[in-house]
């Protein structure tokens, strides 16, 4: 069974949170090195970092998650065509990915449609029937 887990980074000790919370500090300009190169980040994204940075230097635990359209199995299942039970069988064996929330099983609606794309194309590589 494929488990898609968010990344937690716990809090930074108290001494390196104050550090960080002074550096950024009436500052909302973020300089990123990827391998010797800056790189300048789109106001989305920069102010995603400064508001990860500002949580870690208040000492908090911080976890980062992808947001993409999660299905509950039932609207997953209805939108394949296929069965509820069905559906769990296949994210049980691994066929598609699952995520859960608490005991509850989410599917993201790109895996639904990879797996629905999948199946068209097998469906049109099938052996030819000859007509009766």
């Amino acid at each position: 069974m494929a488990l898609i887990a968010p990344r937690v980074t716990p809090g930074l000790p108290a001494d390196d949170a104050r550090t960080l919370a002074r550096s950024l500090q009436d500052s909302n300009d973020i300089t990123v090195f990827v391998d010797g190169t800056v790189h300048r980040l789109p106001d989305e994204a920069r102010d995603a970092v400064v508001d990860l940075l500002t949580r870690l230097g208040r000492g908090e635990a911080v976890t980062v998650s992808s947001v993409e359209e999660m299905l509950t199995t039932s609207r997953a299942a209805e939108l394949a065509g296929i069965s509820h039970t069905y559906l769990r069988n296949m994210t049980d064996r691994g066929e598609i990915p699952v995520e859960y929330r608490g005991t509850h099983r989410r599917i993201r609606l790109a895996d639904i449609m990879a797996w629905l794309e999948t199946q068209k194309h097998n469906k049109e590589d099938g052996p030819e029937v000859a007509p009766s």
